[in-house]
């Protein structure tokens, strides 16, 4: 654990927070999976549980990501998670108990900010906001 100067938060590196695992993917474009491998990219896009780049499914990555947020739900106060858009998306997944089909019907943008709040043993969505030209997050 760190301590931001000046701002007295705790740094801590989450591993259930990393990037979904792409495989052998990882590094490629959509648009060059579908010249290189376009049966196992239309695979990947339609069922959840495939995972044809050796890698993650959404299904594992919304369970990793699920299993996260079920732990720290309890726990009082805030929290301000950076991560990718992979994991955000697995997060809203879970927190609105949605199919894991819905995770590719989920845009995040680039410095989007997502704000949850944890009710008991559920998930709220609070807010999305965009922090491009200095928009005020939530």
């Amino acid at each position: 654990m760190q301590t931001a100067e000046g701002l007295q938060l705790r740094v801590i590196a989450e591993a259930r927070l990393r990037e979904c695992d792409y495989g052998r993917w990882a590094g490629f474009s959509l648009a060059d999976l579908q010249t290189r491998e376009p049966d196992a990219l239309a695979e990947w896009l339609r069922d959840p549980e495939a995972a044809p780049h050796g890698g993650e499914s959404i299904v594992v990555l919304i369970a990793r990501v699920a299993a996260w947020l079920d732990a720290i739900n309890p726990l009082p106060g805030k929290l301000v998670a950076i991560t990718h858009a992979s994991v955000i998306r697995a997060a809203l997944v879970h927190a609105l108990g949605a199919a894991p089909r819905s995770f590719w019907r989920i845009d995040i943008a680039p410095l989007t900010a997502v704000m949850l709040s944890g009710h008991g043993s559920r998930w709220n969505l609070s807010g999305i906001s965009s922090l491009v030209d200095g928009e005020s997050p939530l």
